[in-house]
């Protein structure tokens, strides 16, 4: 006779079971008061052929459920991988839903989402108690492909889009420009790291990660050359020159990608930063006790797979760096103990297309000192730039 169970760790269960990706839809339908609603649904399966079935599963406790349930037939929306919006939206517990959002009737008369990848209009053909759960059986009456594009996915608690081996190309033609750009800031880097005995690399922005695209050695002891190829999140406090002075949407997305709770106080104090970094026309960011184990996360952001444990587990080393990017201005009296200068390259447009970054400098390093590499790295970014025919702001 086996003794008594132990308790079910519910945690693990979700856990490993976020191991597997989810598709993401919205069912909508008009319940009986003729008001549209909607649900965010991560458990649509396709059932059977024949007849043409497909389910989902909501809460018993759903509440939106209840109405959609008054309704006479639902229609499930694909959400395309750049639609979050719509699905944080629609999981809102307040609000209009539908606010902003272009539907119109489906077939059956459920709202279809204008926007979508797909839609499937359906009857219900069942609804069976499934644990805390229910089963929701639908009877297929008709269905399309509004845009056939990348479907948004729900992945360890995370929200992304599938990228198959053969889009990596692009990824890489995206670096030719940068590389070209590298060529010609080499001399200028090389003769930086000769006349202060520093490291200088470039990095630049591609999709939504830094990557480091050359590098000059300020010693034989260097190591810069096995940093290039590395890839780092653009997201705070990283990247600021390619942020600041930038217009508020650009601005909103360089935010969004610190993958935690984003506060009123946390917004302002990156604005304040990248306010301080688009005056100075430079950044600064002073050496952390946990810089090193950053740095070696880093490593594993390189190389390793792309996953939303991992991009949280980033973050949240990002975010305890925070301070020690863009800090006021420094105590003239004091030595300080320097991570990074950067210096930002522009383009024809007034972008900055790369960053020169001057990098393992000497700690307890006086404000003088500091100013005279600062100085050097800058002189070096704006001949860059009139090299490659680019021009500062004019607010610059």
């Amino acid at each position: 006779m086996s003794g008594p169970s132990a308790p079910f760790d519910g945690r693990r269960f979700r856990d490993v079971l976020g191991h597997y990706p989810t598709g993401v839809v919205v069912v909508t339908g008009i319940c009986d008061t003729g008001e549209p609603t909607g649900m965010v649904v991560g458990s649509f399966s396709s059932v059977s052929l024949d007849p043409p079935l497909v389910s989902f599963l909501p809460s018993r406790t759903s509440s939106t459920f209840a109405r959609l349930r008054t309704a006479s037939s639902f229609c499930v929306n694909v959400l395309a991988a750049d639609q979050e919006h719509v699905c944080r939206q629609f999981a809102a517990k307040s609000g209009d839903k539908f606010a902003g959002i272009p539907w119109r009737p489906g077939p059956s008369g459920a709202p279809l989402l204008e926007e979508a990848v797909a839609w499937i209009d359906c009857e219900f053909e069942a609804v069976h108690e499934a644990g805390d759960h229910l089963m929701v059986l639908g009877r297929v009456r008709d269905l399309g492909v509004l845009e056939p594009r990348s479907p948004l996915l729900f992945f360890q608690g995370g929200y992304g889009g599938f990228s198959p081996g053969a889009l990596v190309a692009p990824y890489e033609s995206d670096l030719l420009g940068h590389i070209r750009v590298a060529d010609i800031a080499r001399e200028h880097m090389e003769a930086v790291s000769a006349d202060l005995g520093l490291e200088c690399y470039a990095q630049c922005v591609v999709a939504d990660e830094i990557v480091i695209v050359a590098g000059s050695a300020g010693s034989q002891k260097s190591t810069v050359h096995g940093h290039i190829g590395r890839r780092m999140p653009f997201a705070p406090p990283y990247g600021a020159l390619f942020v600041a002075g930038r217009e508020d949407g650009a601005i909103d997305a360089w935010l969004a990608r610190r993958n935690l709770p984003l506060t009123g106080e946390d917004r302002n104090h990156y604005r304040r930063a990248l306010q301080r970094a688009s005056s100075r026309g430079w950044s600064i960011a002073l050496r952390a006790p946990e810089h090193d184990e950053v740095w070696d996360e880093i490593d594993g952001f390189s190389t390793a797979q792309r996953t939303p444990g991992l991009e949280r587990r980033v973050g949240a080393l990002l975010e305890r760096l925070k301070e020690h990017y863009e800090p006021d201005d420094l105590d003239p009296a004091g030595l300080h103990d320097v991570r990074l200068l950067g210096a930002p390259v522009y383009g024809p447009h007034g972008d900055v297309v790369q960053v020169l970054a001057l990098f393992q400098m000497p700690p307890r390093a006086s404000v003088e000192r500091i100013a005279g590499w600062r100085d050097r790295l800058v002189r070096a970014a704006d001949t860059v730039t009139a090299a490659i025919g680019g021009r500062p702001p004019k607010t610059r």
